[in-house]
């Protein structure tokens, strides 16, 4: 990995897609003249709408909102995470919530499709993300000039075994494009991004959701970068328009290997589920 600038982007989407793309195009061409060289934009950050709920737009993967993403990763000079787009599934009514990562080129190095699905009771409300999404079926990374990013999607992030998986496929850096509830978001969010940074001793760039989306739905905010050893670099508090800002120092990541190699005395065989090593 070579040191580089990233920025992970605060945005209120909504469901007007026009609105939304404006805001998201400011934030990525201030993070830009900031000197971020690996911008991310949050999950739904083309249109938010309620869990649960039929879209009347979806679209493939060179549709409209991804050919928005690559002109505008191509002018900058930016590699581009579009956090995730409403992507046409396979079934009527369904739709893949896709995150796709855009060198500065304008090409898309990696495509993935978020694997657990927000099925939850928080009391006063319920979400059931499966009703209207398949899920995806892959664990993705993708190789950019610079480094290799893990991909993930919200409550992705709750799933430690992902990203065990990420960093044995190479993953130096994390994103954890969200939507995160402004329920959960102020108990688990930060505890969450720093314990998969220091277990997996890579960096999470966590770019968010923040504020009220409808009457049954908000987000929590305080979109992130943390370092390898768990300190929160960037945080962009409750702005909703906000990038928070960092330096992705490869110092920092190789230190923090060195000082304690935990991934090099990790059971592999843990991760299959098995309860002994069967090759002794």
């Amino acid at each position: 990995m070579e040191s580089i600038r990233a920025a992970a982007v605060q945005m209120r989407s909504t469901r007007d897609v026009d609105r939304n793309l404006g805001v998201a195009e400011t934030l990525v061409r201030r993070a830009a003249s900031e000197g971020a060289r690996f911008v991310a934009l949050p999950e739904n950050f083309a249109l938010m709408a309620a869990e649960g709920v039929v879209l009347e737009r979806t679209e493939p993967l060179d549709g409209p909102l991804v050919g928005w993403g690559r002109q505008l990763a191509r002018e900058l000079g930016v590699d581009l995470l579009l956090g995730s787009v409403p992507e046409t599934a396979s079934r009527p009514g369904m739709r893949r919530n896709t995150s796709v990562l855009v060198d500065r080129e304008g090409e898309v190095r990696a495509v993935y499709r978020k694997i657990h699905l927000f099925d939850v009771d928080l009391g006063d409300v319920s979400l059931r993300e499966s009703s209207v999404v398949e899920p995806g079926r892959e664990v993705v990374v993708g190789e950019l000039a610079w480094g290799r990013v893990g991909l993930s999607v919200c409550y992705d992030l709750r799933f430690p075994e992902l990203y065990r998986v990420l960093r044995f496929a190479g993953a130096e850096v994390l994103a954890v494009p969200a939507a995160f509830t402004a329920t959960t978001g102020p108990h688990h969010w930060h505890l969450l991004l720093r314990a998969r940074a220091v277990e997996n001793q890579a960096f999470v760039v966590a770019p968010a959701q923040v504020g009220r989306h409808g009457r049954t739905r908000a987000s929590y905010g305080h979109a992130a970068i943390v370092d390898p050893w768990g300190e929160v670099l960037a945080d962009a508090g409750t702005d909703e328009q906000a990038v928070a800002i960092a330096d992705l120092d490869v110092a920092r990541l190789d230190g923090a290997r060195r000082r304690i190699p935990c991934l090099d005395h990790a059971r592999r065989w843990l991760l299959a589920g098995r309860t002994r090593d069967e090759t002794e």
